[in-house]
């Protein structure tokens, strides 16, 4: 084994020893008759609309790869796109270090589409920006409109945060400046960056946030059941998890989002809740995921060998 295969292995096993003493020392409270119950509280009629609002964001998730075909020049059918980033993307979830998962994923169906190492790369990398863009826009609202959640998790005054709000807010318009002015390479010392059309960029912005706010809403119907929460809390408490999962790389974010949101909002973070949310989306997705992989990967190798008979049955004919 190389040193930097053992390198990485021995931050996955950090990371998942740390996600375990999270998950220890959350569920340490609860008996399971306990999480039993408080899983039981959640309404059907709330925990089916978690599963819309989950779905709509898996759907937002493969506009990012489309965006980032077209921004290549490439075409590729919608149905494909979203085949591809579903499964790369709720695999890739679960697994951690979703960057470098996700995209193993990906390659493997684009490159069989005509798409090269270097455009699977380079959409990976506008994907990434793209989940930038959006936390960080998303992000910078919920310091504006609820900056008391933020201020006691970070322990800053509300005038504080709102400043921040509004640094954040800063991101997306340069951004935006950039590629209506520059429409082109931005050279940055030695490094180029190939900037996207200012159209392409408008909707990275806005789709990149609507993802993160119907996985708000997803969270926010499973806080509901125990408590009246508003929405922008939901908002503030899974974009604090979420930006403390892309530091850690802990797997799923597993212990990582439930002590996060647990601080957010401490009386409506029900384990129940939490729970729930976990499968609905992240469990769920990963059994639909797996399952259309495997069914996937039976259809290309029954097409590959279709296509070899057909190869070998021509070259008989013209010999």
């Amino acid at each position: 084994m190389s040193l930097k295969s053992m390198i990485w292995n021995g931050l996955l096993v950090a990371a998942l020893c740390f996600a375990v003493f999270l998950l220890y020392r959350i569920f340490e409270q609860y008996s399971l008759d306990q999480i039993v119950q408080s899983v039981r509280s959640i309404p059907l009629s709330s925990f089916c609309t978690a599963l819309l609002f989950a779905a709509a964001s898996y759907l937002c998730l493969g506009c990012f790869d489309l965006l980032a075909i077209r921004s290549l020049g490439k075409s590729l059918p919608y149905p494909r796109i979203a085949l591809a980033s579903f499964i790369s993307l709720s695999l890739g979830h679960n697994i951690g270090f979703a960057g470098l998962s996700s995209g193993a994923f990906r390659y493997r169906f684009y490159s069989r589409w005509g798409l090269t190492t270097e455009d699977v790369a380079k959409i990976i990398l506008f994907c990434g920006v793209t989940v930038g863009l959006g936390l960080v826009t998303l992000g910078g609202l919920a310091l504006i409109v609820n900056p008391s959640d933020a201020g006691r998790l970070l322990r800053l005054d509300r005038a504080s945060v709102r400043i921040f709000g509004f640094l954040a807010l800063i991101v997306p318009v340069v951004y935006l400046g950039l590629t209506f002015f520059i429409r082109g390479k931005l050279r940055l010392w030695r490094w180029s960056f190939q900037l996207p059309r200012f159209s392409i960029a408008v909707a990275q912005v806005a789709i990149g946030t609507i993802n993160f706010m119907l996985v708000s809403a997803c969270l926010h119907q499973m806080l509901s059941a125990f408590g009246d929460v508003a929405f922008f809390r939901s908002v503030t408490a899974y974009v604090l998890a979420n930006s403390a999962i892309l530091a850690t790389h802990v797997p799923g974010g597993l212990g990582v989002l439930e002590a996060t949101v647990s601080y957010a909002v401490p009386q409506e973070a029900s384990i129940g809740a939490l729970i729930a949310f976990r499968c609905a989306y992240f469990f769920i997705p990963l059994a639909l995921g797996t399952t259309l992989l495997l069914i996937s990967e039976i259809v290309f190798r029954r097409s590959r060998r279709t296509d070899e008979e057909a190869d070998e049955g021509a070259e008989a004919q013209s010999a």
